[in-house]
């Protein structure tokens, strides 16, 4: 009792403070509530998203008991509780698929069942054909309620009648209309159904044995077991004649773990403990980015308290009187910010669920609501409140009482005990960071945790950064000169507002400088098909009907100039009973100059007389022009991605026996050679006169057409593509449109930039404003002494661009260092050494747009809205000093 009564009247002021300065107060809610929003926002997002086993049960089971699912050759199952965490399985390809019989009998009891069997086909589209996905299943089966929802039309009710999707029939197969499957056979489409697991599918579904899936070779059936709860035990004798089971009894009331199979109960089910690590990192990152945030609000509700300090002190308090006075105000505003906080973000994040929902291909879960989450959320809020108001509180109950009742201002000069101990902290954290950067892989978790005692040794060093530009800045324009010392003289509300800032620009730029480079490295080792714009079609076997292709490719690209290019078969022997592996070599060595870059969609080996391949692959005039030389020569033209030491190519051509993999025959040809350097594109291995190829009996065919000359967009590429598939299932079309980033890797970068740009204002107007208020009687002195209002103004932006300027240098100081270590393990000895032994073993690539933006674009925004904001004229304030 003691404790409250200590605490009670300490609140009471809090309460009544918090109201009589409504804009400070706001101030404090929203930086503290800003971030409880929007982690709460995220955890209801997330939790409606995130589809757990029994909430699924409706989808994946429908009406039914349990699911179980039966594979040819499955032996026996090892499974958990729920079927998709734990489990392995034996197999013997002899074993034939239980049957519907057996499983009732490893129930032990008769028990309905409805067979649900998946396949893929194609249908014919209004364009060709495209791809579907196939269900057989009864929907007028109880069993099945629920795993589909009607939405127009009716059910099937005989083997000819289908339903589709909605995506189905939109390419053509509606109501009233045929389904016509790649296969040839066709079905009434009777209705529209939406799966209730997956948005957007392409399916469709049928009668039981309608479709044709359980005929010859599939993947297996399931059974909706209806009849009553299906227990652990039930799931066992299942498991033993190859059954896989997901039973609702089991999974909403799983019995003890010791129930488990011992084979599986080692098997580990925990999260890794490097990422609850690096979790742990984030969330104490983004708790002290919020600390420093609100900590200039502390400080300066410290110093407007200061009298009442120094008066209880003076009446003999103790200093824990006086931080309790401080820390009061925290708890209050905590509480409200972080109650705000979770109302606000569990109405934004039923508000945002539909925006979410249409960039995920599967339906959300009910609107779920994780309140242990949210209260640590909360939490969360209130620690930061706290901690925030720790500084100012220690700092205040130590102030100088004589001074304060004497109405002078200004901190304490500085503690070296700081700055060593911050020095140190940046030691040991680039110590962290280097060795990640030495480490090679796994290297990434050292430099994160590198970076929180670098960030921390940061913030302790800010107090003599902004005392040594006080100190050399007697040569800036007043108001400057001005904002340097007012920010040096009162550091308990700048070092906060710097530091934050410094934070936020520092992981930005540490993330910005790691995915860029990433990026980059990405781009390097891009290998372009061939030169950008030009489009290929290639159709397997030499079977192809390649007068079809080319006037398929003239009906959809009208005017554009097509180029048949010739071969050696490597697909049959030419009764496709036998197939071909092709080798070129430097001289009689055993070098294959060409690296990993040969592989071209025109084939392996090109029978050209004239070098047009080479100029469809985009080479030079000159070198195109050499090589029509050597092949009218009867020379071969090789391709090399190193100096090659030789004047001739060997060829090696050997045949197989497809079915058996038997060498069959073997040419070796050995030829003058050109050998020209690859131009960045994937090439043939060699190209041969026909004269070579005839001479050796070499079957030549058309491989590919090579289409140039018009613009192809991706709805183009799409109609051409399925109006091949319509005829073959083997041509393939496809168009060069050079390297193309992830667009999220766009969505990233822009939020970051984003994030880090509202950070920055935030943290700066924040501190500004806060400073401005802390010094009207400054202001007010200025103004009386004559100084014109924009005087004033440029005091203000003077302000922001102090704050913002030193607070973003330092982040960004800060953030190379993580930000270019983390580029060695993530781009160091890759894959791209062996596309290219001359591309460089490292990546580093600066996003100086992003860097540049918060370093400078920023801090002058920032200014210059407070410049415009700030008010000229402030009334006059009585002073004591």
């Amino acid at each position: 009792m003691t404790f409250l009564h200590g605490w009670a009247p300490v609140l009471r002021m809090a309460r009544r403070d918090a109201l009589r300065h409504k804009g400070r107060s706001a101030l404090v809610l929203v930086l503290i509530a800003l971030p409880v929003l929007a982690v709460t926002t995220a955890a209801v997002v997330y939790s409606t998203f995130s589809v757990n086993s029994v909430e699924a049960l409706d989808r994946e089971l429908g009406a039914a008991d349990a699911l179980v699912s039966v594979r040819p050759g499955q032996t026996r199952v090892l499974q958990g509780f729920d079927p998709d965490d734990l489990g392995r399985s034996e197999y013997d390809e002899t074993y034939p698929e239980p049957t519907a019989a057996a499983i009732r009998q490893a129930l032990g009891r008769e028990v309905p069942l409805a067979p649900l069997v998946h396949g893929d086909a194609q249908f014919v589209t209004e364009a060709g054909v495209a791809d579907v996905s196939l269900t057989e299943l009864d929907l007028h089966d109880p069993l099945a309620e629920g795993m589909f929802e009607l939405t127009s039309g009716r059910l099937p009710r005989s083997a000819g009648e289908i339903v589709v999707s909605s995506e189905v029939a939109s390419r053509g197969p509606d109501v009233g209309s045929t389904l016509e499957l790649g296969e040839g056979a066709t079905y009434d489409v009777v209705g529209i159904v939406e799966s209730t697991t997956l948005r957007e599918a392409d399916l469709a579904v049928g009668m039981p044995g309608a479709l044709g899936l359980a005929e010859g070779d599939h993947y297996g059936t399931d059974y909706l077991v209806g009849g009553g709860p299906v227990s652990w035990d039930d799931v066992r004798a299942v498991n033993e004649i190859g059954g896989l089971v997901a039973s609702r009894s089991v999974l909403t009331d799983p019995p003890p773990r010791s129930e488990l199979p011992p084979e599986i109960q080692q098997q580990p089910t925990g999260r890794d403990g490097a990422t609850v690590a690096v979790v742990g990192l984030i969330v104490v990152m983004v708790l002290l980015e919020v600390v420093l945030l609100a900590g200039p609000a502390f400080a300066v509700s410290a110093r407007r308290q200061s009298r009442t300090i120094a008066l209880i002190a003076a009446s003999g308090g103790t200093p824990a009187q006086a931080q309790r006075l401080v820390l009061a105000g925290a708890l209050v505003l905590g509480v409200a910010a972080s109650v705000t906080g979770v109302v606000l973000g569990i109405v934004s994040g039923f508000a945002v669920l539909p925006a979410v929902q249409s960039f995920s291909s599967t339906w959300f879960g009910p609107f779920e609501v994780p309140w242990l989450w949210l209260v640590g959320d909360a939490a969360f809020g209130l620690a930061s409140a706290v901690l925030a108001a720790g500084a100012p509180a220690w700092i205040a109950s130590r102030q100088d009482v004589v001074a304060v009742l004497a109405g002078r201002r200004g901190d304490r000069a500085p503690s070296m005990r700081s700055p060593i101990l911050g020095v140190v902290l940046v030691a040991v954290g680039t110590a962290a960071v280097l060795f990640g950067a030495t480490n090679g892989s796994g290297g990434e978790l050292a430099i994160a945790f590198g970076v929180l005692p670098a960030v921390l040794g940061m913030i302790l060093l800010v107090p003599l950064v902004v005392a040594g530009l006080a100190r050399a800045g007697g040569s800036l324009p007043l108001v400057l000169r001005y904002a340097v010392r007012d920010a040096a003289r009162h550091r308990t509300r700048t070092v906060p507002a710097v530091a934050a800032v410094a934070a936020t620009v520092a992981g930005v730029v540490a993330f910005g400088v790691g995915g860029s480079s990433d990026q980059a490295e990405q781009e390097a080792g891009y290998q372009p098909g061939f030169p950008e714009g030009m489009a290929v079609l290639t159709d397997g076997g030499p079977t192809a009907d390649w007068t079809a292709n080319r006037a398929a490719v003239g009906a959809a690209l009208p005017g554009a100039r097509v180029q048949e290019i010739h071969g050696v078969n490597e697909w049959g022997m030419p009764d496709a009973a036998s197939y071909l592996a092709v080798g070129v070599y430097a001289g009689r060595s055993d070098q294959t100059p060409g690296g990993v870059w040969t592989g071209s969609m025109l084939g392996s080996v090109v029978v050209d007389d004239d070098a047009t391949s080479l100029a469809v692959l985009g080479f030079a005039d000159p070198v195109v022009e050499e090589a029509r030389r050597t092949l009218e020569a009867g020379g071969i033209v090789g391709f090399a991605d190193r100096t090659v030491d030789a004047d001739e190519a060997r060829l090696e051509l050997t045949e197989f026996e497809a079915d058996t993999g038997d060498e069959v025959d073997s040419t070796s040809i050995s030829l003058p050679a050109l050998w020209v350097p690859i131009d960045g594109v994937r090439v043939p291995q060699a190209v041969i006169p026909s004269s070579v190829a005839e001479e050796h009996g070499l079957d030549v065919v058309t491989t590919a057409l090579v289409v140039s000359g018009a613009e192809i967009d991706e709805a183009t590429e799409q109609d051409l593509v399925e109006a091949l598939a319509a005829r073959t299932m083997v041509a393939q079309f496809s168009v060069e449109r050079g390297y193309v980033a992830d667009d999220g890797w766009f969505i990233v970068m822009l939020i970051l930039g984003c994030l880090g740009g509202v950070l920055v204002l935030g943290g700066t107007l924040t501190a500004t404003f806060l400073a401005l208020s802390d010094a009207r009687p400054d202001l007010a002195t200025l103004s009386a002494v004559g100084a014109a209002p924009r005087t004033g103004r440029g005091v203000a932006s003077a302000y922001a661009l102090v704050i913002g300027v030193t607070g973003a240098v330092l982040g960004a100081v800060l953030g190379f260092l993580p930000g270019i270590a983390i580029t060695y393990p993530l781009t160091s000895d890759t894959w791209t050494q062996q596309i290219d032994p001359d591309l460089p073993s490292h990546y580093l690539d600066v996003p100086w747009v992003l860097v540049l933006g918060l370093v400078v674009g920023l801090p002058l925004l920032t200014a210059a809205v407070v410049g415009l904001t700030a008010r000229s004229r402030l009334p006059l304030v009585a002073r004591l000093d």
